[in-house]
């Protein structure tokens, strides 16, 4: 019934730190972005492979619930080559990321970072 995920939204609170960090520091291209006037915010499409990331960004949105964890999406993941050379690469950006760990699982190599407004991101092997 389903093929692939066709796109992921995600939603932060601030124009230029939102679009430096998705765009900018991790690298996804902009294939389209748009002022919605009616709402007063952005609606940014990323290519992230085959699928899309819609960052919107809202100026009012609450505040995502971390700890404790609430229902629903806990976290987007990234297949990466190599999680070592993508956390340097990520390091010398300037983003912090947790100790690189294995997967207890697949017994890949995995680890968390998050955004500007605090949505955690995973690499995995």
């Amino acid at each position: 019934m389903f093929d692939i995920i066709h796109h992921i939204a995600i939603i932060g609170s601030d124009y230029e730190k939102s679009k430096h960090f998705y765009v900018d520091l991790l690298g996804f291209k902009v294939i389209r972005e748009n002022y919605r006037k009616e709402r007063d915010d952005y609606k940014i499409d990323l290519a992230c492979g085959p699928q899309e990331i819609e960052l919107f960004i809202v100026k009012n949105a609450p505040a995502r619930v971390n700890y404790p964890e609430a229902l629903g999406l806990r976290h987007l993941a990234f297949k990466v080559e190599s999680v070592a050379d993508t956390v340097k690469e990520l390091n010398e950006k300037g983003i912090e990321t947790e100790p690189v760990r294995l997967d207890d699982y697949t017994g890949k190599k995995m680890t968390f970072f998050h955004d500007p407004d605090g949505l955690p991101l995973e690499i995995h092997e």
